[in-house]
């Protein structure tokens, strides 16, 4: 065991490690963890769990792969990242006292204990080599499973492919694990539904196992890329602090959200569709694009006292729950991309 800054690094499954739910990692693991499985086959797939306390798909497919293999030998050497164990013991995204694990991989300003954790695990992993990054998540509304790519390269879409026809393309933030990881090897961060059910636990587990099977990237033929939908995040949605806000009628609300908003992840909407009501004037949403920018006039006006789409886009990540919106967006918008792949 190493211990540098706030991760330890082992070689070897911890004993029992496999016997424990997500929110019972803590009794055995004392802080974020990296652990190095060798096999014959290198350089090891990266693969990132628990970075959100409260997405336990990445713990269930890995601990399912883990067992299966626990007597053999893996096709290819994996570097399995356990995240935020404290978070997972409470259930919760992350702790109050805590950055959110998703972005602390790029330092800005005075670097944090965790920003420090993060590049050690990056400078780890970059020196040693890695066949690609895989970082496992989930979401509290309903979406279709997809995969997130920083690059647009052919391994990169390739490696959404595998996942799913639906890939996101995004530039921004750069704070993430997979926007690290993808400027030394193809990094995906893959979107699994909803926590805790059996098709996306299913899906993590077959997409990273075929993963580790797979010799190359160079080896998938490009017909297997021809029919992706490919989307790009163009802009995050935020609720204002100030904003007073839920998905029920509430006369104490600045603006109320319809009632099942999520149903519309992944529906191109229209020039004019409804996206809610405002009930006091100071009412608004904050849009942000890519480059920091608020540009919130260019999609939302206010007619009649209702929010509507000024451009047609496509939602994201859209969810009922106030406080992951309050502690992270209340979606992304995208708009659908044709691209030369990049050889």
């Amino acid at each position: 065991m190493n211990i540098l800054f706030m991760l330890d690094i082992f070689d070897r499954l911890p004993d029992g490690l496999l016997n424990l739910d997500s929110d019972q990692l803590y009794k055995i693991l004392d802080r974020p963890t990296l652990i190095h499985l060798k096999s014959d086959r290198q350089p090891a797939l990266f693969v990132s769990i628990l970075l959100h306390g409260n997405e336990t798909t990445s713990w269930l497919a890995m601990r399912e792969l883990l067992r299966k293999y626990q007597n053999q030998k893996l096709p290819r050497s994996l570097s399995l990242f356990i995240g935020n164990i404290q978070a997972a013991k409470s259930k919760q995204r992350h702790l109050a006292d805590q950055p959110d694990y998703n972005r602390i991989w790029k330092i800005e300003g005075q670097a944090s204990s965790e920003q420090m954790m993060a590049q050690q695990v990056i400078t780890e992993m970059r020196s040693r080599g890695v066949f690609a990054s895989i970082d496992i998540h989930n979401n509290t509304g309903r979406n279709p499973h997809y995969g997130c790519i920083t690059q647009l390269d052919k391994h990169s879409l390739h490696l959404a492919r595998l996942f799913n026809k639906i890939a996101v393309h995004y530039t921004s933030p750069q704070t993430l694990q997979s926007y690290a990881f993808s400027e030394f090897c193809p990094a995906i961060v893959l979107e699994c539904g909803q926590p805790d059910l059996p098709d996306g636990t299913a899906h993590a587990l077959e997409y990273v196992e075929t993963c580790l099977t797979l010799d190359s990237f160079d080896s998938l033929p490009d017909s297997a890329i021809a029919d992706m939908d490919l989307f790009h995040t163009v802009a995050i949605v935020k609720v204002p602090e100030e904003i007073k806000f839920s998905f029920a009628e509430n006369p104490d609300d600045d603006i109320t959200f319809p009632a099942e908003m999520d149903c519309l992840n992944f529906c191109e909407l229209p020039i004019g569709a409804k996206f809610g009501r405002i009930n006091t004037e100071k009412a608004y949403l904050s849009v942000v694009n890519e480059q920091g920018q608020e540009i919130g006039d260019r999609y939302f006006q206010i007619t009649d006292g209702e929010i509507i789409l000024k451009k047609a886009v496509m939602p994201s990540m859209l969810t009922l729950n106030t406080d992951i919106v309050r502690q992270d967006c209340l979606c992304y918008l995208m708009e659908r991309l044709t691209v030369e792949k990049k050889s």
